[in-house]
């Protein structure tokens, strides 16, 4: 993987795949650009790469608003006269029926998961352009089949595998690598933070973190893809099964999505 004096914007960085993809690219010898909300977290992220001798620089971003986006974006041109790899990794999921869910959750997750990996696309594209990089997209097993009681976040994923599947087929003869990398159950915080029928944070996750895959082997797993330009990233057996039987037995897909949903604690389904 080589990654040495790569420029990576990485959003949603302060914390779980996100901070997990800012050490795994700066052990690479990459230069790293961090967004997220937590400005007091990123000083500490930067202090820490810079004893490490990684160049660094960052910018406090909520990729629900475009100037965030833009100035993140601006960050990386300013200290590092570009960008090479964006990685749209800033994200929420939700856990409630649609039957009782707050529609504001569903705006929620379409401006966080889907218009935050369009704004950072528009701002970072041009210098994508120039240097032939790569656009990542995180997005999850949710985004190929719709995931029962993830009504919002399922439908926030498909539209960001749209819509950088579209900026792909419009870049083909500029040579831009545009990648959706679908984890699993991922042990991060994303399911602590995840919003219920009225808006509130879910507060713990109902799934056992000692089986999921570790937020660094994701991290290490999504280098991995962008250094052999793959398209789509499907990091477990249920991923690729999933896809596969999507193909040829959609149906079925779908019961097995309800019957194993169902059996989370406290599952919302009845």
């Amino acid at each position: 993987m080589q990654f040495k004096n790569k420029v990576v914007v990485i959003t949603g960085a302060s914390s779980g795949i996100g901070r997990a993809l800012v050490y795994e690219f700066a052990s690479h010898g990459a230069r790293i650009v961090m967004g997220a909300r937590s400005e007091e977290k990123l000083q500490q992220i930067a202090a820490d790469l810079k004893s490490r001798n990684t160049e660094v620089a960052y910018a406090p971003t909520d990729v629900t608003q475009e100037a965030d986006c833009r100035r993140l974006i601006e960050t990386a041109v300013t200290h590092f006269g570009g960008v090479d790899i964006l990685i749209c990794n800033a994200g929420i999921s939700m856990r409630a029926l649609f039957d009782e869910v707050d529609l504001n959750v569903l705006r929620r997750l379409m401006d966080v998961n889907f218009w935050g990996t369009v704004y950072c696309t528009k701002y970072a594209l041009p210098y994508i352009q120039k240097n032939r990089g790569s656009i990542v997209g995180v997005s999850s097993v949710a985004g190929i089949h719709g995931l029962p009681g993830r009504t919002g976040y399922s439908a926030s994923k498909f539209a960001m595998t749209g819509f950088l599947e579209t900026v792909r087929i419009e870049n083909l003869k500029k040579d831009v690598h545009v990648m959706i990398a679908c984890p699993g159950f991922t042990a991060s915080n994303v399911r602590f933070s995840a919003l219920t029928a009225d808006g509130s944070q879910q507060g713990a996750s109902p799934r056992k973190e000692e089986k999921m895959m570790s937020a660094e082997e994701v991290a290490h797993r999504i280098a991995r893809g962008i250094s052999r330009h793959k398209r789509l990233l499907l990091m477990e057996f249920d991923g690729r099964a999933s896809a596969w039987i999507k193909k040829f037995a959609p149906g079925l897909l779908d019961r097995l999505y309800y019957n194993h949903m169902a059996k989370e604690p406290d599952s919302p389904f009845k």
